[in-house]
Formats: C-alpha cells, sequence, structure tokens
C-alpha cells in the first residue's frame, strides 16, 4: 500500500532524557495544541512515564497508546504514544543512566519511523550526553548519532550542519562543540565550502528559498582588518567565498562579525555562515530565543529540535515553557511540505 501523502503523515517526536523537561514541553505543549497550531505528532515513550508525569504536573492530559498510522486520528482526543520497548522509570531532576536504552531506542525508532514511510519527520526533546556516556553511548553527541543512522539509510556518510533557525535569523556554525582556542585551526577552506554548500542546498529544497544568499562571518573581529588582526580571513574564509561564487552559491564575505545581525543586515541574507558556536548561538538565541529552533541539515531526514537542553533543575514543576518545542514542530511541518512541493516541482519539469 502505497503511504500517505508525505505532508499528511504524523511526526515523530522523542522521548529524550526522561529527567528533564522534554516529557514536561510535550504534555504542556500538546495541551496548547490549538493554540499553538501543532501539527500532528506521535510521542516515542513509556506510556505509563508519560501518564506519570502527567499526574506529577497537574495536567488532565489523556493519553492513548498507538501504532504510529493511528497518530493523526488520536490526536485531537489524546496524546498519541507510540511505546518504546525498553520500560521508563526517571524521576525528574536525576538522571539515571538505565533509562539510556530508552532514550537511544526512541531517536532509532523514530528515524526508523520516517524511513518506513510512517513518519514525516523527525522532532527531538534534548537529551543528557553524560547519562548516556555513563551506560557506554559511543557516539559524541546526539547530531552525530543521527548523522550515523542517516548514512545507514542514505549508503553515504553524512556531515550533519547545525542550523539555528528562527523568524528573524537562520544562524550556521561551521565548527560547533570545539574550545575558542582551537577553532582557527579547524576551520578550513573545504569546510567552510562544504558547510556553506549543504546550508544552499538545503535553503532551497526544505525552507523553499529559491535563490539562497549567504552571509559569511569572518573568524577575527572586524574580519581581520585585511589581515592585521589575524591572517585566517584573508588565507582561508576569502578563499572559501571565492570557490562558493564560482560554484553559483550567491555567497559574500568574510563579513565582520559585529555588523551582520542588525535588522538592515539581516534583511540581505538568507542565513549567516559563522566560524564558531557562540558567533552563531548568541545572536540567534537573543533575537528570539523561545521561536527559535535546532535544525540539523545535511540528513537523509528532516530533523528539528528546541534550542534548550535538559533543564533538571524544573524539570517536574511545571515551570518549562513549550514555545520551543512548538516551534520546532511547526518548522518541521512547514519543511516537509516545502520539501514535498520541491520534489513535485522536480518531477514536473521536462528534462532538458
Amino acid at each position: 500500500m502505497a503511504p500517505e501523502p508525505f505532508a499528511m503523515r504524523p511526526l515523530a517526536l522523542t522521548m529524550g532524557e526522561p529527567s528533564g523537561i522534554g516529557p514536561d514541553v510535550t504534555l504542556a505543549a500538546w495541551r496548547r495544541r490549538e493554540e499553538f497550531a501543532l501539527p500532528p505528532f506521535y510521542f516515542l515513550a513509556d506510556p505509563s512515564f508519560v501518564a506519570a508525569r502527567a499526574r506529577q504536573l497537574g495536567l488532565a492530559c489523556p493519553i492513548e497508546t498507538v501504532a504510529p498510522g493511528e497518530a493523526v486520528a488520536a490526536f485531537a482526543r489524546a496524546i498519541p504514544v507510540v511505546p518504546l520497548n525498553a520500560a521508563v522509570s526517571a524521576e525528574a531532576g536525576k538522571p539515571d543512566p538505565r533509562n539510556a536504552q530508552a532514550v537511544i531506542e526512541a531517536i532509532a525508532r523514530a528515524v526508523g519511523d520516517v524511513r518506513a514511510g510512517a513518519a514525516s519527520a523527525v522532532v527531538t526533546n534534548p537529551i543528557s550526553k553524560k547519562t548516556l556516556y555513563d551506560a557506554g553511548f559511543q557516539h559524541p553527541g546526539h547530531t552525530e548519532f543521527l548523522g550515523t543512522l542517516s548514512a545507514a539509510w542514505a549508503g553515504e556518510q553524512a556531515r550533519p550542519v547545525m542550523m539555528l533557525a528562527g523568524p528573524e535569523l537562520k544562524a550556521v556554525p561551521v565548527t560547533i562543540h570545539l574550545p575558542l582556542a582551537a577553532v582557527a585551526q579547524a576551520i578550513s577552506e573545504s569546510l567552510i565550502v562544504e558547510v556553506a554548500t549543504t546550508v544552499a542546498r538545503e535553503l532551497q529544497r526544505r525552507f523553499a528559498v529559491p535563490r539562497p544568499r549567504l552571509a559569511v562571518a569572518g573568524l577575527n573581529p572586524h574580519a581581520g582588518e585585511h589581515g592585521t588582526m589575524g591572517d585566517e580571513d584573508e588565507r582561508i574564509v576569502r578563499p572559501a567565498v571565492a570557490r562558493l561564487a564560482a560554484a553559483g552559491i550567491d555567497a559574500r564575505g568574510p563579513l565582520s562579525a559585529d555588523a551582520m545581525f542588525h535588522p538592515h543586515a539581516r534583511a540581505t541574507y538568507d542565513a549567516a555562515i559563522c566560524m564558531y558556536h557562540d558567533q552563531a548561538l548568541i545572536p540567534a538565541k537573543t533575537i528570539n530565543f523561545s521561536q527559535t529552533v535546532n535544525v540539523t541539515l545535511g540528513l537523509a531526514f528532516i530533523r528539528t529540535s528546541p534550542d534548550h537542553g535538559t533543564a533538571f533543575d524544573i524539570a517536574g514543576s511545571g515551570k518549562a515553557d513549550p514555545a520551543s518545542l512548538a516551534a520546532a514542530l511547526r518548522l518541521a511541518a512547514e519543511l516537509c511540505r516545502n520539501e514535498a512541493a520541491t520534489t513535485r516541482a522536480a518531477a514536473a519539469t521536462p528534462a532538458k
């Protein structure tokens, strides 16, 4: 039987770290589903655990155990939960490595469901890497694990690219979780070109931007002041921008990062390519923290996530704000629709 139209399939939402706020924001977002205009999703979790957390939070939240194909029909009346094989016993605010297998299973199951056509995209709640490491997890982090799953799906190595996508800014760090002292040695012309090329492709395919414009930040203050404050911008960044332009990508830089993020500057580009983590994430989260979404580009599937962490200190208290998760769910559905439209348009275009 052919799968339902792409945009009609539910989103697969992972449990994330059960001792954190993932379950809290999931329950709160579902209760406000009409206010947030949420697309249908199902929650990959232990139904008994979800019910217990709802009681702890004092939320009247009906829970319905479903298969992925039943989630859309159930979504209006109950939060659809697709049960994991691994049981979950988690106390809010107290991570336990015994739950690591369930966390990992939820991620792998979500990707498998998209691959099988049962779900349209993966939305992930935050995880605790230390808890997974304590249980023997072999991947550096969440995104790297998703990259491995993507490679198994597509049959080729994936290079996941992080984008912080908000209503007013899309920012991409070329290097991510590195000490600042290591960034200058880590950036290279080829890495910048690879990341920016992925961004341009994904902006066209999934964000419906027909001719993406990229603003490439310099590494050093004032983009190096023509080599007087470090030579990396002239030696590495400028040649990378030239290669992008030669490949037909509308890219400019290196630009002084201190002048890239005011409203007039943001109107001139579709995404900012930044050299390191905080150069991208500080402006993205400052401009609109609650509506900014972590999107992983370069995968065989669509993946979004809220831009916050596990917040153990407020888990189970009812204080967690579900706005970023709601934004991640809405954006995942929008990317699905855009990708489906792009695919249809490509199929309808006569071959030259």
